[in-house]
């Protein structure tokens, strides 16, 4: 027998001893797939004293962290604590564990008690660990500890330890310390470059990280979509798409990043073409794409596509999280659909503070406000604290249907029994409520007594109440401060404008028109939009753009002849412009949300709801024509406007004209 075949009989059938059962062990470790069987082979170690065995430790100790249940990193915690004088690969193992799975505290511990071990020598891996460790720990006096021991053990030369040092000082907050340990490497990779990426990026300078990705001397996909993220992150959605549309290659986080910009920055149309074109690249969605999509559908009121990508996300499989879940909820609630809000609502397994504030909004929202507040009640039963977002809801649903001792006693209960301190929004909420129920004064009292220095919100509230109860001098007085706060927005001066035509003060509106014509402010458009075989059709005041043109215009006459022969009256005085009886009616025949409702009944089939979304507040004119068309067509009309829902049936609205 030669040399050569003992050698391959030696390693193909050896001799029996301790090493072939190690070799045993190592398969068992290799081959287990679930908990049950690591306590097996624990116990198998425990017997046969190859606990002591680093090498097979070592596996034992892999295997057990790759899991991802807290019992497998006991169970190889327990068995390291074991090991008589582990070595450094030992201590790494155990030390980055406990890293991945969120523990950075245990981490350092463990670092420090490593630092103690004479077995075992500190090497790059366990400094760059410990490093990130204090990253995430906020910890800068330890982390400038651990740089100084960088300098002693002589690895300032180490790419991997320096590129950990750029990292932990950026986690830190301390951008200028990261970039001066950056500039102090004497080589850098892709990966430092990206690292100090990332710091400028989460410290907003998206300044300096434009400087360094230029500088790079090469980027991959990390570094493109830093920036995206970067951009996205300041709102600057020109300089994330830019970016996006350079990149040679995207993956998910690419789209992902710039869906959410977009949706941000409520360019929702555009959010979800973006969508379309990602699902053409044949890239798929996660939770986190989903919540950024259903957020633009929310703001649309795309209800069909809003449905659609509901289907999506249970075709695929998506795991709805809190995160979704919540996205869900109010992503039907903004699309007039709180049956299937409240549906999906009800289906989760766990509901957090947001998700039933986003409840508790979109309730309110449709003007249900007594079920709003049972909600919090159920809420505050199963131990949820509310948050500030809760009672802005909270205070909303009162409002929105006059509860006011309901309210008041809401808000004494914030800080009180809930330790949440009344901000802006809650005393604009609070104005609100007073105002819409009559009590102006108290309203006024309110907003000489708050902490705060009224914003144009509440002001704005005010007036809104004194053109529902005719009060010209307390409009006078919201409108003066108005004016300092936001002197170029039409719509306070064309709401007083409005008040004074209601008590016949004429000179009074044409004062209103000379400041809008004076001032050269320029009147936003009232724009609606309605959704037909899931696309989103919208209309501005006597839009003629439309397809079918001349059709709307033709249903919109036949609908207010019609209307007319029910007991409409035009509301001619909401028209500023002076012009004629006749051209005043003919104005109003315009308003986007008639041509968004003739349309609709033009091309939807009947009996099916109609839903408009009306980027401002619905005038009174459009209000009272919906309440009768709802009686005349029957049809139940869900109109969303700037403030609240509105449900028409059978000649009402849900707001009881209280909006």
């Amino acid at each position: 027998m030669s040399l050569w075949q003992c050698s391959v009989d030696m390693v193909l059938y050896p001799p029996p001893p301790v090493r072939s059962l190690a070799h045993k062990a190592i398969s068992f470790i290799q081959d287990s797939t679930t908990f049950h069987h690591l306590l097996q082979i624990l116990s198998l170690l425990s017997k046969t004293s190859l606990d002591r065995d680093r090498f097979v430790v070592a596996k034992f100790l892999r295997r057990c962290f790759s899991h991802l249940s807290p019992e497998s990193l006991l169970l190889g915690r327990s068995l390291f604590d074991r090991v008589p004088a582990p070595d450094a690969f030992l201590w790494n193992t155990v030390i980055r564990a406990h890293l991945q799975r969120q523990n950075p505290a245990e981490s350092l511990r463990l670092f420090r008690r490593m630092m103690l071990c004479e077995s075992a020598a500190l090497d790059s891996f366990s400094l760059s660990l410990s490093l990130q460790a204090c990253g995430r720990l906020g910890e800068i006096a330890i982390g400038e500890t651990l740089h100084s021991l960088v300098f002693k053990l002589g690895l300032l030369m180490d790419v991997f330890v320096q590129t950990a040092l750029v990292e932990m000082y950026a986690k830190v907050g301390s951008t200028c310390l990261a970039r001066m340990v950056f500039d102090e490497m004497p080589s850098r990779d892709m990966v430092s470059y990206n690292v100090m990426l990332g710091a400028y990026v989460a410290s907003c300078d998206t300044g300096e990280a434009r400087n360094l990705f230029d500088e790079m001397p090469a980027r991959d996909l990390v570094s493109w979509n830093t920036m995206i993220y970067g951009y996205a992150k300041i709102g600057d959605v020109g300089a994330a798409r830019d970016i996006f549309d350079r990149t040679n290659e995207r993956d998910l986080l690419s789209w992902s990043s710039m869906i959410s910009a977009y949706a941000q920055s409520r360019q929702s149309n555009e959010a979800l073409r973006l969508f379309h074109e990602m699902q053409l690249a044949k890239v798929a969605p996660d939770e986190v794409t989903m919540v950024s999509v259903l957020s633009a559908c929310g703001d649309t009121g795309a209800l069909g596509m809003g449905r659609a990508m509901h289907r999506l996300i249970e075709r695929n499989r998506i795991e709805v999280d809190l995160r979704l879940g919540t996205a869900l909820v109010d992503m039907y609630a903004k699309c007039g659909d709180i049956e299937n809000s409240l549906k999906v609502f009800y289906a989760l397994n766990k509901r957090d503070v947001l998700t039933w504030s986003a409840m508790i909004i979109g309730l309110a929202n449709h003007g249900l406000g007594q079920v709003a507040l049972d909600l919090f009640s159920k809420m505050i039963s199963e131990g949820i604290q509310p948050n500030e977002i809760t009672f802005v809801g909270v205070l909303s649903a009162c409002g929105h249907v006059g509860l006011v001792s309901e309210g008041w006693a809401h808000f004494n209960t914030m800080s009180d029994v809930y330790g949440v301190l009344p901000k802006i929004e809650h005393y604009g909420c609070m104005v609100d409520l007073l105002g819409r129920a009559g009590r102006i004064e108290e309203a006024r009292g309110l907003i000489e007594r708050m902490p705060y220095r009224p914003d144009a919100v509440i002001w704005r509230a005010l007036l809104n109440a004194c053109r529902i109860h005719k009060n010209v001098e307390v409009a006078e007085q919201a409108i003066e401060n108005l004016v300092l706060l936001d002197p170029y927005v039409d719509g306070h001066y064309v709401l007083l404008s409005n008040i004074y035509a209601q008590a016949n003060m004429w000179d009074g509106v044409r004062r209103m028109r000379k400041l809008l014509k004076t001032k050269s402010i320029e009147r936003i458009p009232g724009s609606s939009s309605i959704e037909v075989d899931n696309a989103v059709h919208e209309f501005v005041a006597g839009d003629k753009s439309h397809l079918r043109c001349d059709e709307i215009y033709q249903m919109v006459k036949e609908m207010i002849d019609k209307l007319k022969g029910n007991g409409y009256c035009p509301v001619t005085s909401l028209v500023l412009q002076d012009i004629d009886e006749p051209s005043k009616e003919a104005s109003l025949a315009q308003h986007s949300e008639k041509l968004a409702l003739a349309f609709g009944l033009l091309s939807l089939p009947p009996k099916s709801t109609i839903r408009i979304f009306k980027n401002l507040r619905v005038c009174e004119d459009c209000h009272l024509a919906m309440k009768l068309v709802s009686s005349v067509y029957d049809r139940e009309l869900v109109v969303r406007d700037r403030n609240r829902f509105h449900h028409f049936a059978k000649g009402e609205c849900s707001c009881k004209d209280y909006w």
